[in-house]
């Protein structure tokens, strides 16, 4: 149910968890917030497993809580009940929490704070960051080299800081393959709504869009199901998902963000968590961040591909993570 907590008991789950070592309990407790459903196929299950990495690999004891509403003041509350319990670490799961991690790590400076896709700090307090942008660059330029309408889309729902950026670099990478492309580029408001996302997208592919980027969690299905009826294509992100559903993926825009909680999790047990900081993962850890491509693309777009990816992991490539310009309404 909505705001669920799932605390499962540090100290009875300390002895489900693989020890530290030999006979000995989790010195470590970490818990986790998550602004949705962790089953919801995007953001916040990637999180969630990160989380359970975290316990398996690291032995940690882990507890989270799910499902609350992404307004400051229900986030704040929720990362306060969770400090309540005394972790070692409170980790606020998307940019979304920036504002509350900011206020309620204030209010317990004896714990660290850490926020996924976030940009906030302070002294108890870092952001760890997966840079979607530079696996959404990727995903632009395979739009632009192998749309043959001419047209394509992007679709995502609330606008915090990682999915302006990815919105930003896709459209960047379309126009750097391809400046006569033309981009639809949509925030519909919401991450999980099937109906509006189906609207949306068969709106775009009534525009002629034949290949559509989304940036959402539980939504993706009604974006799916359109693109099936539409005869478009889709390049997803977070997971691969051309492995779930290859008749409508060409691509992904692999970006697990649950590498951002694990790797604030491993920092804290090896004593370097990054106070104060960002930490940035991109390309240069494909573990993380990279663009998967169907069977079907073009062995010479793959190439052109390829070739970019390894100027941005040598530096020689900047991704602009910036754009202004019209958006494509909402459905009526």
């Amino acid at each position: 149910m909505p705001g669920s907590l799932h605390r499962r008991g540090f100290l009875a789950l300390a002895a489900a968890v693989l020890p530290t070592s030999l006979g000995a309990a989790p010195t470590h407790k970490i818990a986790a917030l998550f602004a949705g459903r962790v089953d919801d196929g995007g953001f916040m299950q990637a999180g969630h497993e990160g989380l359970k990495l975290a316990e398996s690999q690291l032995g940690v004891a882990g507890a989270f809580e799910q499902g609350v509403a992404p307004r400051p003041e229900e986030l704040a509350a929720a990362l306060r009940k969770l400090a309540g319990d005394r972790p070692d670490l409170v980790i606020a799961h998307g940019g979304q929490n920036n504002a509350a991690a900011k206020a309620v790590a204030a209010e317990f400076p004896d714990i660290r704070f850490a926020v996924t896709q976030g940009n906030v700090t302070s002294s108890n307090l870092a952001s760890y960051e997966v840079l979607q942008e530079h696996s959404a660059f990727l995903a632009g330029m395979l739009a632009g080299l192998t749309t043959r309408t001419g047209v394509v889309g992007h679709m995502s729902g609330i606008r915090v800081t990682p999915g302006l950026k990815g919105r930003a670099a896709y459209l960047n990478g379309v126009r750097h393959a391809d400046p006569a492309v033309k981009v639809l580029t949509n925030f519909s408001g919401n991450q999980d709504d099937n109906g509006l996302s189906k609207k949306v997208a068969a709106a775009m592919i009534a525009t002629k869009a034949d290949i559509i980027f989304t940036m959402l969690n539980a939504g993706r299905t009604g974006a799916i199901e359109a693109c099936r009826e539409g005869s478009a294509k889709q390049i997803g992100n977070v997971r691969d998902w051309t492995l779930v559903v290859p008749e409508v993926f060409v691509a992904s825009a692999f970006a697990d963000a649950g590498r951002a909680l694990f790797n604030a999790a491993q920092d804290l047990v090896q004593g370097r968590f990054a106070a104060g900081q960002i930490r940035q993962i991109g390309l240069e850890s494909p573990e993380a961040v990279r663009l998967t491509m169907a069977p079907s693309v073009p062995n010479d777009v793959r190439i052109r591909i390829e070739a970019t990816a390894a100027e941005i992991v040598a530096g020689r490539f900047h991704v602009p993570a910036e754009w202004q310009g019209e958006e494509f309404p909402n459905p009526a």
